[in-house]
């Protein structure tokens, strides 16, 4: 009952954490004392640098995935000469498609798989590497730009985006990445970005067989996650584009214009929340079903990330993950989709199993990030401790949690939650620092 418990306090305790000015200034010094003190933050952050000598998502991957490593970038950073960490950048524009996208995962030829499943992909650039792309997912493109910004911001290394690969530079390719969500991904009449239906940041559609490529049970939609991401892909490739380099659009306006089309299809004022989908072509769930009661957890929080909401809003969505949190035993903000779909509705994955319902701390850290990025740091400290005391638990960085039992669950050493969870913390210590 513990992280229940404390989710319970959590949830009475946002309803008072909008003192007054001068009371939130008497306790701005104490809780940064309260960060700086925590040897908890200290332990974790160890145990992060030392499982992040790796690529690959997780010990029991083979693969090296782009969303996964874009969580991770920084504290791998820590560990590898910067030189390893470009390679494995540049490997995946080695990768890129004639069309500019990006690849999902990247593994040695010599580790792969057999049998029915993913589609490989290889090229002449690359001859000792396979690769594969998750095509009912819209964010590799956008994974990747947001990892080399990282790149740049953490090493200072803008040669990166000089850098020839089969005759055009690394700026050049992403700018192409950009442009293929444009040309391939793009819905003109709602000027969003479309995806198949998952869950939330999901990857996997709702009907039974292959769930991560696109068929023809598949149903278009647009969601706030892949915007979200999209968006803020713009905004790190025009943070780090060369100042002589012309672009092929004017992206500013582009990430403007998207910005306006979630706030007018998907955000709902009168709930304070993200309807789960805009349906292109007809809804895979019966008219019956009520879609539109679920919280969306991840998107929300990339949302507030690329900038879509006011302070106002961003307090009410955080007030609704801790009390969705507060309704299940084990739960974090980190739980996926609250309610979960009915097992008839989404027979590819039952509730409360991995993204249905499941507990990802690899969203619910960016969470943490974003509500410390907008000001809400008690709130962040808050919401933070049960997911620490989870991981110090468990003694290992799980891809996700069982809401109901609190097991952990997949692989054991998932270095997307080290990596979330090692940025959260680093972003905490520099607010303690200046308010201390």
């Amino acid at each position: 009952m513990r992280i229940r418990l404390t989710y319970l306090l959590i949830a009475l305790s946002t309803l008072a954490f909008h003192a007054p000015a001068s009371a939130q200034k008497t306790t701005k010094k104490g809780l940064s004392l309260t960060i700086l003190h925590d040897t908890r933050l200290d332990t974790i952050q160890a145990r992060s640098l030392r499982l992040l000598t790796g690529f690959t998502a997780g010990t029991s991957y083979g693969e090296v995935w782009i969303r996964d490593l874009n969580t991770f970038i920084k504290g791998s950073l820590k560990t590898h000469p910067k030189e390893e960490v470009k390679s494995m950048l540049l490997l995946f524009l080695k990768m890129q498609g004639d069309g500019g996208d990006i690849v999902d995962g990247m593994i040695d030829k010599k580790k792969m798989g057999t049998g029915a499943g993913y589609e490989y992909r290889y090229a002449d650039l690359a001859p000792e590497w396979a690769a594969h792309k998750n095509t009912v997912e819209t964010d590799q493109e956008s994974s990747l730009l947001q990892a080399v910004r990282k790149y740049i911001d953490v090493t200072g290394d803008r040669g990166i985006l000089e850098e020839e690969i089969g005759g055009k530079k690394v700026i050049r390719r992403l700018e192409e990445a950009l442009l293929y969500i444009l040309n391939d991904r793009w819905e003109e009449k709602y000027g969003l970005v479309k995806g198949a239906t998952t869950v939330d940041w999901g990857d996997v559609q709702p009907e039974t067989g292959w769930g991560v490529r696109i068929n023809d049970k598949t149903k278009w939609a647009i969601d706030v996650y892949d915007n979200a991401m999209y968006v803020m892909a713009i905004h790190d490739f025009l943070a780090i584009k060369p100042a002589a380099y012309h672009t092929q659009k004017d992206w500013a306006a582009t990430a403007a214009e998207i910005k306006k089309n979630v706030r007018k299809y998907l955000w709902k004022a009168d709930v304070q929340k993200y309807i789960p989908h805009l349906y292109l072509d007809g809804s895979p769930f019966p008219a019956s079903f009520n879609e539109n009661a679920l919280l969306y957890t991840g998107g929300s929080a990339c949302a507030i990330l690329a900038g879509f909401n006011t302070p106002k809003e961003i307090a009410a969505i955080n007030q609704q993950m801790v009390a969705a949190a507060a309704k299940e035993k084990h739960a974090t903000i980190g739980i996926t989709v609250y309610p979960p779909y009915p097992a008839e509705l989404f027979p590819n994955m039952h509730p409360y199993v991995y993204q249905n319902g499941g507990d990802w701390t690899w969203f619910g850290g960016r969470m943490i990030q974003a509500l410390i990025e907008n000001g809400m740091v008690k709130e962040a400290v808050a919401e933070l401790q049960p997911i620490i005391e989870r991981t110090l638990a468990n003694k290992g960085f799980y891809e996700w949690y069982d809401v109901r039992t609190g097991a952990p669950k997949g692989s054991g050493d998932f270095r997307g939650e080290a990596g979330v969870l090692y940025d959260a913390i680093v972003m905490l210590r520099e607010w303690a620092e200046k308010n201390k």
